[in-house]
């Protein structure tokens, strides 16, 4: 059940190619398929019978064309399971697949073996970096973790790749105040990593993780190994949009059940049943639901309604909004963080770009010119450095909030010089000379 969501069973190497079945022979062996493996198995009488007679009363017999009817049939599915989804390939195998098991994760290599474990290496997952495509440290000391997938983690084989990525994330984002994830790229993937992930901010065996309720039994989406050191007081942000789906719906909704983060964005995709792809003959091959979790803390999941966001915004600009949160929340706790607070600032500043010539001139060994409504400061060979009014002839250096720039003005109320300020005090001055 730690890969509820992995690839079908591999077919056979060098099978005959398939060729395209009359329609109702695709649907009755995709009804077939669901009726034997659909996770609730009334429900999944229920829908083999309703697809059954709509092709026995001719609804799909105009679809010659593989790829439109297995357009049809994910369109007829899809609304009574989100991760319904026929697919057709011309160039697969013609024979069906052997049906899914999910008592437990594909096997893999033990930390023994690594001969036998780089031959089970995914290279795919491994150019992705297992779904970590970007960390970095926000201004204001913010962490942010990019996560466009979850990978299976081994817990077995403690070298496991996508532990270890996990575990690099983490480390790096330790020191940070504050904890933003971007799941809006996000579809899926590995209850193992949803797991982890959680402990790495929940206390250990919280009873908070999800339980997935199959034709074989129940398993819970607790790691078999929980983050050695959680931070339990770090405040976490999970940002989410329409395309957040299946396991990257997990993760929120577990950390938002316990209370443990705040989801801002738009609501995620509403699929909750992790499955499969299983092949069925012709080509055709449909996603199957094996299994419905079911939160200990909610009692229920996110199927059809999605993950609701605690804060609502657009998806574009759910980063921004979580980060405002994240900046105030750090100076509300500590008013001598003056690098929040000067990133508050700017984030939040106003102020018109009014008439910027006045400051055009030359500093010392500096020149500031005007370009696109803000000031640019070159010195040298140096790449320029931009302004951005925060308040009168207060500037704040775009990109790099934690430097500002402050002009000062003589008697006639002319610029005449320019003082360099940082959070750590007061940097150079330089005073007009044109």
């Amino acid at each position: 059940m730690r890969a509820l969501i992995f690839a079908a069973a591999l077919l056979a190497a060098t099978p005959a190619l398939a060729q395209t079945p009359a329609p109702r022979e695709t649907v009755e062996a995709v009804a077939g398929r669901i009726r034997d493996l659909y996770f609730d198995p009334a429900a999944g009488d229920r829908i083999a019978d309703g697809l059954e007679a709509e092709s026995a009363a001719g609804a799909f017999d105009r679809l010659s064309d593989g790829h439109d009817l297995a357009a049809a049939l994910s369109r007829r599915l899809r609304p009574l399971d989100a991760h319904f989804n026929v697919a057709y390939d011309p160039n697969a195998p013609a024979g069906p697949g052997p049906a899914l098991r999910i008592p437990g994760p594909p096997p893999t290599a033990g930390a023994g073996d690594p001969a036998r474990r780089s031959r089970l290496a995914n290279p795919m997952e491994a150019r992705g970096h297992y779904g970590f495509r970007k960390v970095e440290i926000l201004p204001g000391n913010v962490g942010y973790i990019d996560l466009r997938q979850f990978s299976n983690i081994d817990f077995d084989n403690p070298a496991d790749p996508a532990r270890r990525a996990a575990d690099a994330a983490l480390d790096f984002v330790a020191d940070a105040d504050a904890v933003i994830f971007d799941l809006r790229d996000n579809g899926g993937g590995a209850p193992s990593m949803v797991g982890y992930l959680t402990s790495a901010f929940t206390p250990a065996n919280a009873p908070i993780y999800n339980i997935f309720h199959s034709r074989e039994g129940t398993e819970s989406e607790a790691p078999a190994v929980f983050h050695p050191a959680p931070r339990l007081d770090v405040p976490v942000y999970v940002l989410i949009s329409g395309r957040t789906g299946s396991a990257g719906e997990a993760f929120p909704y577990t950390l938002q059940g316990a209370r443990r983060a705040t989801i801002v964005g738009e609501a995620s995709g509403g699929a909750a049943n992790p499955g499969g792809m299983v092949p069925v003959g012709g080509g055709f091959a449909v996603f199957i639901s094996q299994g419905s979790p079911k939160n200990p803390v909610t009692g229920g999941n996110w199927e059809g309604t999605g993950v609701i966001p605690d804060v609502d915004a657009p998806w574009d600009q759910a980063l921004t909004r979580a980060h405002a949160m994240a900046l105030e929340a750090i100076v509300a706790g500590d008013s001598s963080r003056i690098d929040a607070a000067w990133a508050l600032q700017a984030m939040n500043a106003t102020t018109p770009a009014g008439d910027l010539a006045p400051y055009a001139g030359a500093y010392g060994e500096q020149i500031v010119s005007v370009a696109g409504g803000r000031l640019h400061v070159v010195r040298g060979r140096r790449p320029p450095v931009v302004l951005a009014r925060l308040d009168g002839d207060l500037f704040t250096v775009v990109g790099d909030p934690g430097r500002r720039v402050q002009f000062s003005r003589d008697e006639a109320g002319r610029i005449a010089t320019m003082d360099s300020l940082g959070v750590g005090g007061p940097g150079p001055r330089a005073r007009r000379i044109d």
